[in-house]
């Protein structure tokens, strides 16, 4: 008998409805709001999709093999993805990281084997992303970039987006993501835009000032490559202080324990809910809380 591996436990994630935040404005507008638990993946986020979509594709292609070093810039659930994903498939994996991102995802990084190498506050995640070209170009490993690595928002496309189609039953009329690496909202909007053109594509960024965790407003030379701009409807701007207390909200009022990020795209998809009328709103719910205990999101 052949049973599954920890590989099958990707993806497939439950879309649920919030039944208590803005529950009075959905009702009188005839609006829902659901969350896709990415959490639910093995390595707790949504980045588990195209962590071992860009391993195994590569493997596919040659371009790697068992035993490789591989090397990415992270701000966080990429790495503990791709440390997840290098365990299962025997690679040495080199993750850099600026110094100021959570405790918790330094430990897991670790905890799956990955070796971490921390650069400045003051660099973020440019001078990280400058750091691993150098390490590739000295030879060092092989950098999958997923912020041009077409096979990041390719499974997007190949199974986020089929899954909420199917989950809404057809019927959902706006999708909400997190701006980080772009690929969940670039092969998400690919696959609904071909399903009904009419689907709504909103994207949520920081406001000046804020920091939050997963979310990113890059400048011009950083914008990732895999990045379609034609893609996305409307982009709108969460600041941190609305983001961290729709966090908190979502654990208190939903039993939702889900980080900063996702809270942002939830903050955004309770503000398109109160323009709209009989629409089916869906945001990615894209990682646990647990990774912010240290960050003072959560009350001690």
């Amino acid at each position: 008998m052949n049973y599954p591996t920890i590989e099958d436990a990707i993806g497939r994630t439950p879309l649920v409805a919030l039944q208590r935040i803005g529950s009075e404005m959905l009702r009188a507008r005839g609006n829902v709001i659901l969350g896709k638990l990415e959490g639910n993946n093995p390595a707790g986020s949504v980045k588990d999709r195209p962590a071992l979509s860009m391993i195994k594709r590569a493997e596919e292609r040659g371009d790697i093999k068992p035993g490789d070093t591989l090397i990415e810039a992270t701000s966080g659930n990429t790495g503990i993805a791709l440390a997840m994903a290098a365990a299962i498939k025997g690679y040495r994996m080199v993750l850099i990281m600026p110094e100021d991102l959570s405790i918790e995802r330094a430990q897991t990084m670790k905890a799956f084997g990955a070796e971490l190498v921390l650069t400045p506050k003051s660099g973020g995640m440019e001078y990280a992303r400058d750091l691993a070209d150098k390490m590739e170009k000295e030879g060092k490993g092989r950098v999958l970039d997923q912020f041009a690595n077409a096979d990041n928002p390719r499974i997007h496309y190949e199974t986020t987006g089929p899954e909420l189609w199917e989950q809404t039953g057809g019927r959902i009329t706006h999708f909400v993501s997190a701006m980080g690496t772009t690929g969940t909202i670039t092969g998400v909007s690919r696959f609904l835009r071909e399903k009904n053109p009419a689907v709504r594509i909103i994207g949520a960024q920081p406001s000046e000032g804020s920091r939050i965790p997963g979310i990113r407003k890059w400048p011009q030379e950083y914008l990732p490559k895999i990045y379609d701009p034609s893609g996305v409807d409307e982009l709108v701007l969460v600041g941190q202080s609305d983001a961290e207390e729709m966090c908190r909200r979502l654990a208190r009022e939903e039993g939702i324990f889900a980080g900063i990020s996702a809270a942002g795209a939830c903050w955004v998809a309770q503000q398109i809910a109160a323009q709209v009328e009989n629409a089916t709103i869906a945001f990615i719910v894209c990682d646990r809380g647990d990774r912010y205990l240290s960050t003072g999101v959560f009350p001690a």
